[in-house]
C-alpha cells in the first residue's frame, strides 16, 4: 500500500541481473537487478515540500509516512552510480535502511520452498478430504513461496477442512489468472452468516501479506475443531478470504522485478503498464493520494473499476453485502505496523461508527505487541499514514456498508518490502493475537 501519489517521477535504469539461484524465481537475461542498491530513510520537517525537495535527489521512492509529530519520513533505492552524489546533495537528516537490497533480495529467497514443498507432497494425490495431517505444519511459513505452491497450498487447506470450506473464484485478472481463495463457515453451513472478506496481495511486492493470510487461515483450520474462540467466530461468520488478489503482479515479482507493486494491465496508446489496483475503486476515485499518469506507482486508471482485478474485488463485496452483510474488512499490505481505519482519501470526514473502531483497533493493537512488543499504530489512514483516494476500504466501509473496512499495514519499519524469511511466522502470530481480541469482541 506504500507509495501515495506524486506528480513527479523518479527515473531509474535498471540492469540485467546475474542467474537466479533459488526456486522462486526464473533464470531470466530479463530480471531486474538491485545489485548494489541502497535504501535511505530521509527526514523532512513539517513545514518541508516534500515534493519539490525530492525532486533534488535521484531514487526509487518506497514509501513515504507523516508521522504524528509532522515530520514526513521517505525511503528511498539509490542505484550505486548515484549513491556519492545523492549523500552529497543530502547530507543530514539521513539514515542507511540496506547497503545492498540486491543481497537483501537474495537473501530473502535463498531456498525458496524446496524443504517445504518437499514436505507438502506427501499430501498430494490423496484427494479431498485429506485430513488436517496431510497439510504442511508451520515449516511453511519458514520461506516464502512460488505463486504455484500457493495455490497449492489453499487447495490442501481446504482439502484439510471439506466438510467446512470450498475454493472460490472472485474473477479473473487481466492476464486471465483466476482471483481465487478460500471460504470457511461453521455449524450452520455456507453463506449462513455475515462476512468477514480478507484480501492480501493487492500490492504484488507486500509478500508478508499472503503468508499472514495463510497462517490465519492455518490457525482457523486447524483450531476449529478445539480451540473455542474459533469455533465462536466460524460458528457467527462466514470467511471469505482471497489471498492473492493481484496474481499477475504477484508473479512478475517473482520472474522480473522484486519491486513491481501494480498490477500488468496494458491500455491502448499507453506504453507505461499497471494500475494500481488500490487507487482503481469508486469511492473518492481520482482525488488526492492517486495519479491520472499511467507511469505513476499510484495511477487510478481512466474510470473507477477499470481494472479486471478492482471490478472483481468490488462485485464480490457488493455480493456479500446483499447475501448477510460485512462484519470485517481487512486490505493487507505492508510496510508501516499500522491499522488503517477509514477514510483514506479524506483528512476530514470519518465513518459514523469512528468511536467504535477505534476501540477496536486499540484493543487489536494492544494484543498484537503482547508477544514481541511490536508497536502498531491505528486511526482514519488520511491522518496516520497519507491520504490515498480511491481504495479498497473507503468502498467496503461506504458502499460494502462493511461495520468494520480497514486496511493493516504489517511488518516492519527497517526492512520493507523485503522482510526475512524468519519475520514470517512472528508476523503471522502477532496478527493472530490481535485477530483473536477481535474474535472475542464480536
Amino acid at each position: 500500500m506504500k507509495l501515495p501519489s506524486f506528480s513527479h517521477l523518479l527515473a531509474f535504469a535498471l540492469a540485467a541481473t546475474p542467474a537466479a539461484t533459488t526456486p522462486i524465481v526464473d533464470r531470466s537475461a530479463n530480471k531486474v537487478s538491485y545489485d548494489g542498491y541502497r535504501v535511505y530513510r530521509v527526514s523532512f520537517p513539517s513545514t518541508a515540500d516534500v515534493d519539490t525537495s525530492l525532486h533534488t535527489l535521484t531514487g526509487i521512492e518506497l514509501q513515504r509516512r507523516h508521522r504524528a509529530d509532522g515530520v514526513w519520513t521517505v525511503d528511498l533505492a539509490v542505484a550505486p552510480r548515484d549513491i556519492t552524489t545523492f549523500e552529497a546533495a543530502r547530507g543530514s537528516g539521513v539514515t542507511v535502511l540496506s547497503y545492498d537490497l540486491g543481497a537483501d533480495f537474495a537473501a530473502e529467497s535463498a531456498g525458496g520452498s524446496v524443504a517445504v514443498s518437499a514436505s507438502r507432497q506427501k499430501g498430494k494425490g490423496k484427494g479431498k478430504g485429506v485430513g488436517i495431517s496431510a497439510l504442511p505444519g508451520l515449516e511453511w511459513f519458514n520461506a516464502y513461496h512460488p505463486y504455484t505452491d500457493h495455490v497449492d497450498y489453499w487447495a490442501e487447506l481446504q482439502a484439510a477442512f471439506p466438510n467446512n470450506s470450498e475454493l472460490i473464484v472472485a474473477g479473473n485478472s487481466f492476464e486471465g489468472r483466476p482471483i481465487q481463495g478460500i471460504h470457511l463457515w461453521g455449524a450452520s453451513g455456507k453463506d449462513s452468516k455475515p462476512a468477514i472478506f480478507f484480501n492480501g496481495n493487492v500490492h504484488a511486492r507486500e509478500w508478508i501479506t499472503s503468508m499472514v493470510v495463510e497462517y490465519i487461515l492455518y490457525q482457523i483450520v486447524t483450531g476449529y475443531k478445539n480451540d473455542t474462540l474459533v469455533q465462536k467466530v466460524l460458528d457467527n461468520y462466514d470467511f471469505y478470504v482471497l489471498p492473492v488478489v493481484n496474481p499477475d503482479g504477484f508473479v512478475y515479482t517473482q520472474t522480473t522485478n522484486r519491486l513491481w507493486r501494480k498490477n500488468r494491465q496494458t491500455r491502448s496508446n499507453v506504453t507505461a503498464i499497471g494500475t494500481d489496483i488500490n487507487r482503481n475503486w469508486l469511492v473518492g476515485w481520482g482525488g488526492d493520494g492517486s495519479s491520472p499518469n499511467p507511469s505513476s506507482e499510484t495511477f487510478s486508471g481512466f474510470a473507477p473499476h477499470d481494472t479486471p482485478e478492482t471490478a472483481a474485488l468490488a462485485a464480490y463485496a457488493e455480493k456479500l453485502r446483499d447475501l448477510h452483510g460485512i462484519k470485517l474488512y481487512v486490505d493487507w499490505h505492508s510496510y508501516a505496523q499500522v491499522i488503517l481505519l477509514s477514510y483514506g482519501y479524506t483528512c476530514t470526514e470519518f465513518p459514523a461508527n469512528l468511536d467504535e473502531q477505534t476501540a477496536l483497533a486499540k484493543g487489536i493493537s494492544e494484543a498484537i505487541a503482547k508477544p514481541y512488543n511490536t508497536t502498531f499504530d491505528y486511526g482514519p489512514g488520511c491522518l496516520v499514514l497519507y491520504q490515498s483516494s480511491g481504495n479498497g476500504r473507503d468502498y467496503l466501509t461506504d458502499v460494502g456498508k462493511a461495520q468494520f473496512g480497514w486496511g493493516i499495514e504489517l511488518r516492519d519499519t527497517q526492512y520493507g518490502f523485503v522482510l526475512p524469511p524468519e519475520q514470517i511466522l512472528p508476523s503471522g502470530i502477532e496478527i493472530w493475537e490481535g485477530l483473536k481480541y477481535a474474535w472475542a469482541q464480536f
